[in-house]
């Protein structure tokens, strides 16, 4: 795991700058190389071969292609062995030089054959050409800069901004962040500055830019028999572990109380060599202490139903205020999650016994794990009946006007985004637009799915993914050089996920995944069967009225991040907050949206 930058002119002083902007992303080496057509940098977080070996950039043995690559190749022994067969002898054992051969000798055909995550930029020497290319999933980042004449690009949006003396708003990715609580698709905050979409190549030659697919999510040939199903997903499960243990430096697990993460420890426990550490959240709270660590309770028996070595981080609300501004600028851009800091304090907590972590993320998203895709199921049996459900639109219940929406995209809004009367109340008239986010959120739908719940959880695998969860688990992790791998998001048990009809997916309304529990039931402890699936808990909503309220109104506060009255309300947010103080109304999601907003605002526009 790594940090990339680079772009398609020479500018030694530049250059230097954003290598040192992402230098904590890999803290093992560094390298640079320039020519007058391309300038690249690398920070190298060293897992696989620790040697000079896997220094990058990295040359092809004949000079024409030169790389930066960040991320893992899960299947680069199996690639390695095919590429010697042909004859190839390899200078290290590192997995960079096994895709720099791979593109040498298949180009980008290679591509759907790489078992990873990944992000990486290629120079053609001889067709004078760079490839950036990015992961089908979007587990590892890339950002880059197009002028119309020259490309620039790294791994994080900050090293971006001294490319530019330009800094704007994108008004479109503000208005779709405080109703999503995040920014979709391939535009960010920042005017200019896009992402590559998972599974994409940008092709820059002749000055000219050209963005293409080379993957893409499909729903495949229906499994119509269960068994199978459960089979076929066990066992995708456990290769894709096993994969992700590979490394050469120690690898542990971040274990939270769900069914996820404990069905990770338990495949990684048979396979690894010696005993795991597991590493948890809890919280100290001087109030509802039951509900807030429930879920590092029930991470400790797991832990010790599987014999790891677990370490718990406990938080409280002053390491969370201590913390705030400093998590801000590690995750780039705004996120209205507010367990970012305890993610970020779990990472630094679990630094210095491990490199590489195993995470549960995706087992919802692929599997049906949210109660939303159960009423989804239930909308679509009451929307075959002959009713003008058009008339929902204008209900006085939410829930009935989830009835109305029959385009996909306008369901996937219904359960997803923030009621517009919380937007209104924190953005002005003059920058509020109601129609931005379905803009940007309608080409991730697949109109065409004959299964719509799968659809929809297709949708979540496209936006939410990469651009919400994703951001967080490599931003707060790389941040002190930590890698996290995600194995229930392997790219061949993704596939396999969306040939299973929801209907065997979906259970009650308090607990989905039926059909990933059923296939990981020998690997999830006796005490987590019985469980109600639960939200991870933190005490942030009693916080804010108690012992984090002084920062909160100083944050909320135009004087906070100059320049960020242009688009936020102040007078509607201090109702907002009073009214959640006050237990009127419970505003945290809208609240933590402003919060992170200003959080980012003040670090890239106030220039604090």
């Amino acid at each position: 795991m790594c940090g990339i930058n680079g772009f398609t002119w020479r500018d030694p002083g530049l250059l230097r700058k954003m290598h040192e902007i992402t230098s904590y992303r890999g803290p093992d080496d560094q390298g640079l190389w320039e020519t007058e057509s391309v300038s690249f940098a690398h920070n190298r977080l060293s897992i696989i071969d620790l040697t000079p070996g896997g220094h990058q950039p990295m040359a092809s043995p004949d000079g024409r292609f030169t790389i930066v690559f960040n991320g893992e190749i899960y299947n680069y022994r199996e690639l390695r062995a095919e590429l010697e067969a042909f004859g190839e002898r390899f200078v290290s054992t590192s997995d960079t030089e096994v895709l720099l051969r791979m593109f040498l000798r298949y180009g980008e055909s290679c591509l759907p054959r790489l078992n990873g995550i990944f992000a990486f930029a290629l120079w053609d020497r001889d067709e004078k050409s760079l490839r950036l290319v990015r992961d089908p999933i979007g587990i590892k980042p890339l950002y880059y800069r197009y002028d119309g004449k020259q490309l620039a690009f790294s791994s994080e949006l900050k090293a971006l901004l001294p490319v530019s003396d330009r800094r704007e708003i994108d008004k479109d990715a503000l208005n779709a962040y405080f109703r999503l609580l995040y920014a979709p698709g391939e535009q960010t905050m920042v005017k200019g500055i896009k992402r590559l979409l998972p599974g994409h190549v940008a092709l820059f030659r002749n000055g000219m830019l050209q963005l293409n697919a080379y993957w893409e999510l499909a729903a495949g040939t229906t499994i119509s028999n269960y068994d199978d199903a459960v089979e076929g997903i066990r066992s995708r499960l456990q290769a894709a572990v096993a994969r992700q243990l590979v490394s050469d430096r120690p690898v542990g697990v971040f274990l939270s109380g769900g069914i996820d993460s404990s069905a990770v420890l338990g495949l990684a426990s048979e396979s690894a060599q010696g005993k795991l550490k597991a590493f948890t959240v809890s919280y100290a709270s001087d109030f509802q202490q039951e509900k807030y660590n429930a879920d590092a309770e029930l991470a400790a028996l797991t832990a010790r139903h599987f014999g790891a070595e677990h370490h718990v981080i406990r938080m409280d609300a002053m390491m969370v205020r201590d913390l705030l501004e400093e998590t801000a600028w590690h995750m780039d851009e705004p996120i209205a999650n507010h367990i970012q800091t305890s993610t970020y304090a779990l990472a630094k907590f679990a630094k210095p016994e491990i490199t590489v972590a195993l995470g549960g993320d995706g087992g919802d998203e692929l599997f049906g794990g949210y109660s939303r895709y159960w009423y989804a199921k239930q909308i679509d049996k009451w929307q075959r009946l002959p009713l003008p459900w058009q008339l929902f639109e204008s209900a006085p219940k939410e829930s009935w006007k989830k009835l109305a929406a029959t385009s996909l995209v306008d369901r996937h809004l219904s359960f997803v985004a923030q009621k517009e009367i919380d937007v209104a109340s924190i953005l002005k008239p003059s920058i509020n637009d109601v129609g931005a986010t379905k803009q940007l959120v309608s080409p991730f739908v697949s109109k065409d799915w004959g299964d719509k719940t799968n659809a929809l959880m297709a949708t979540d695998v496209r936006t939410w993914i990469p651009d919400e969860s994703l951001i967080r688990t490599d931003r707060l992790t790389m941040a002190h050089g930590l890698e996290q791998r995600v194995p229930i998001l392997d790219i061949d048990l993704v596939e396999y996920a969306f040939r299973i009809p929801s209907k065997f997916k979906v259970g009650d309304r308090k607990q989905g995944k039926r059909i990933l529990i059923d296939a990981m039931t020998p690997w999830i402890p006796p005490h987590l069967m019985q469980q109600e699936k639960r939200a991870w808990n933190s005490p942030m909503a009693k916080w804010i009225r108690g012992p984090l309220l002084p920062v909160i109104r100083e944050i909320l506060s135009p004087g906070y991040a100059p320049g960020s009255e242009m688009y936020l309300d102040f007078p509607g947010l201090e109702q907002m907050l009073k009214n959640h103080v006050d237990m009127r109304k419970y505003a945290l999601a809208p609240l933590w949206s402003a919060v992170s907003f200003q959080l980012w605002y003040k670090k890239v526009f106030s220039g604090k």
